[in-house]
This record gives C-alpha cells, sequence and structure tokens, in this order.
C-alpha cells in the first residue's frame, strides 16, 4: 500500500534556487550566473549576502529568451 501511496506523490522539486542549482540547470559556469543575477539578465534577488532564483521566474526567462530568439531569426529570413 504505501508503494501505491509513494508513486501517486508528485516528486518534490525545490521553488528557490540557489546560484549552483541555477548554473546546473542551465549548464553554465556559476561566475556568469553571478554577472548575469548581479547586471539584472537573470531574474534575482539576494536574500543576505547570497543570490536566490525563483525557478517559474527562470523558466519563464527561458521562454522569453526563446521566443525573442525565433523572431530574430525571422526578421534575418
Amino acid at each position: 500500500m504505501e508503494q501505491q501511496r509513494s508513486a501517486q506523490r508528485p516528486e518534490w522539486r525545490p521553488t528557490v534556487m540557489t546560484l549552483e542549482e541555477v548554473a546546473r540547470y542551465l549548464r553554465i559556469n556559476k561566475s556568469t550566473v553571478y554577472r548575469m543575477a548581479r547586471d539584472g539578465t537573470l531574474p534575482a534577488w539576494k536574500l543576505g549576502n547570497v543570490w536566490r532564483f525563483k525557478k517559474a521566474s527562470i523558466e519563464s526567462w527561458i521562454a522569453s529568451n526563446q521566443r525573442a530568439q525565433r523572431q530574430k531569426l525571422r526578421r534575418r529570413a
């Protein structure tokens, strides 16, 4: 019975990510994530001395950049 219940539970995923988690998620260097957060390119906020990122905001940022890239490519064609 316990196996059935655990199979029905959704997988837990963090909604707030650290700089290291974002770097792994985007497959880029941590220093790049830091620079993009500091410059405001990547949606983030500081909590004390550490950067935090909402996963939903990162996913929206990715989708937005993909749309912008597609539009840019269409204009060139």
